[in-house]
């Protein structure tokens, strides 16, 4: 007589179990003590076998799909035997009670539905096993009435993988069974393979740990609340694309040295990085944009926002009309402005105005990252710090050079990718060719 195998309570507070696997399918025949699945439950990942004799004629849940308690897992029975009488009686059973799984209905009323008008015949008996192996108080092992030691199919088969010998594992499953946590626990705790027979289980003992649990809150600054909002509303409410391009630094560098040696203030890296960048929004006034909701600012001067890092967020300082200062112009301003920033004592009119922003980590050994877009400008530019790259010259002779990662964070409703491209080109081009600058 067909009877049919429900997912089990296997835990006080399990609703449902996961099929991590099944090791039978349709058409096998079982004996009692087979494993059938591995069920992943609230707590843990336990074996389900069977106290049944028969074939396996339904599985009703696939892999990885989980099951109510009491959802249908499979049909066991003689072979060939019909067994859709049967499935439509639990199916129609579980929806008046509302119990069935959505998946599981599913699949058990595609069954029925594609089976034979069922003939007249007697009332199946259903009988439902809810077997698994609970967690108990570790036994020694436990020999059946024949003197044989209880222990499941997948245990066993662990067991012999391993060269363990079965008298030497404690069984936790129903009766002593022995069960394939059991294998696991016995490896974990000190068992190895090829172990000698009728060894002992190895207990490890580990040390005692001290330790306090702690932690510190402390309230959040207005500067903080103010840049968390004005973030959070750009990254969540702009789309987001980035665009990187790599820089041969190698002219740049020695151009800087150049200029250095004749410039009234020292020129930094990121102040020849504002320059370029100004120079390059000249032909992209897309680029150099505001998103107003129900138009698109272009704006057609050009003033560069400075991220600058300080203890309690980030300020950003802006450059104005940078495109037509020159790059010691550009350096006392940077240099002011950041002294300014660390030291609290930007005005307002310091801080306000900016329609494209760098923000530079390349001084803190960050080789490439991305940046959040600093509201109202469409686009951000990350730079990194400048690495020395093995390369091939023409000629197939290994050489050094010096690259820089520059990522430009773009808003898409008003910057294309074409757009953005194009613009990164023409920066590109202004620090490999550092005249372009000057011109």
């Amino acid at each position: 007589m067909a009877e049919v195998i429900q997912m089990p309570r296997m835990s006080d507070t399990m609703e449902e179990g996961v099929i991590v696997e099944w090791h039978k399918k349709v058409g096998d025949a079982i004996v009692p003590g087979d494993l059938l699945a591995e069920v992943e439950t609230d707590k843990a990942t336990m074996e389900l076998e069977s106290y049944q004799e028969g074939t396996i004629l339904y599985i009703g849940v696939d892999k990885g799909d989980a099951v109510p308690v009491e959802g249908v897992l499979a049909i066991i029975g003689e072979k060939d035997e019909d067994y859709k009488t049967l499935l439509a009686e639990v199916v129609s059973k579980n929806n008046d009670s509302g119990k069935e799984e959505k998946s599981d209905k599913k699949s058990s009323e595609k069954q029925v539905e594609n089976a034979e008008p069922a003939k007249a015949a007697p009332a199946a008996q259903k009988s439902t096993t809810t077997q698994t192996q609970k967690s108990v108080d570790v036994k020694e092992p436990t020999p059946s009435s024949n003197g044989r030691i209880k222990i499941s199919p997948l245990a066993k088969k662990l067991a012999l993988e391993n060269g363990i010998p079965i008298t030497a594992i404690a069984g936790s499953g129903d009766e002593g069974r022995i069960i394939k946590k059991d294998i696991e626990a016995y490896l974990t705790n000190g068992g190895s393979k090829n172990a000698a027979a009728g060894s002992a289980q190895v207990n490890v003992q580990l040390p005692t740990i001290v330790a306090e649990e702690s932690y510190e809150e402390i309230s959040v600054s207005q500067m903080r609340k103010t840049i968390a909002a004005r973030l959070g509303e750009s990254k969540f409410g702009a789309p987001h694309f980035y665009l990187t391009i790599d820089i041969l630094m190698d002219n740049l560098m020695a151009a800087r040295k150049n200029m250095n040696e004749q410039s009234p203030v020292k020129i930094s890296f990121n102040d020849l990085v504002i320059k370029a960048a100004a120079v390059a929004l000249r032909s992209h006034p897309y680029v150099n944009a505001s998103w107003l909701g129900d138009k698109i600012r272009l704006n057609k001067h050009i003033h560069i926002g400075m991220a600058v890092a300080v203890d309690e967020g980030l300020l950003v300082p802006v450059i104005r009309f940078a495109d037509n200062k020159t790059l010691s112009h550009i350096a006392a301003e940077t240099r002011e402005l950041g002294n300014k920033a660390k030291s609290k004592k930007l005005g307002l009119d310091e801080m306000q105005g900016n329609t494209f922003t760098i923000s530079n980590l390349g001084m803190m050994g960050i080789e490439e990252f991305t940046a959040i877009i600093n509201p109202p400008d469409a686009c951000i530019m990350a730079v990194g710090g400048i690495r020395k790259q093995p390369t091939l010259d023409d000629s197939g002779n290994l050489k050094v050079e010096n690259r820089m990662k520059v990522t430009l964070s773009c808003d898409h409703r008003v910057v294309d990718g074409a757009t953005g491209a194009k613009f990164l080109q023409n920066f590109k081009a202004n620090l490999e060719n550092p005249v372009n600058m000057l011109i």
